[in-house]
């Protein structure tokens, strides 16, 4: 059975930083995109960031871009988001995913598999 699971959320100020970690089990994902993805209340899920298998290519949304990084440890089957300078609008439900198909994608609906997420909150 593969699972992800989320860790390192939780409330921080703003202009503060977090790290969150998605652990994969039940299969590897060496070979495949994982990425993560936000939601907000009342708002849609939204992409993050997302990297190919070997972090060849890697893929921001503009809100976060230069102040997210994402990156992955193959050898531990999980993926990661540096999150800095974080703003009240980034506060959301961290989800990671993963996709058994080679190219990155940027919409929800190409991923395959989802972690149960993470609360990331900051406060002004």
């Amino acid at each position: 059975q593969v699972q992800l699971v989320e860790s390192g959320g939780g409330l921080v100020q703003a202009g503060g930083s977090l790290k969150l970690s998605c652990a994969a089990s039940g299969r590897s994902f060496s070979d495949y995109p994982m990425g993560w993805f936000r939601q907000a209340p009342e708002k849609e899920r939204e992409f993050v960031a997302a990297l190919s298998g070997l972090s060849m290519s890697i893929y921001y949304s503009d809100a976060v871009k230069g102040r997210f990084i994402i990156s992955r440890d193959n050898a531990k089957n999980t993926v990661y988001l540096q999150m800095n300078t974080l703003k009240p609008e980034d506060t959301a439900v961290y989800y990671c995913a993963a996709r058994l198909s080679s190219l990155v994608r940027t919409k929800a609906n190409d991923y395959d598999y989802w972690g149960q997420g993470t609360q990331v909150t900051v406060s002004s």
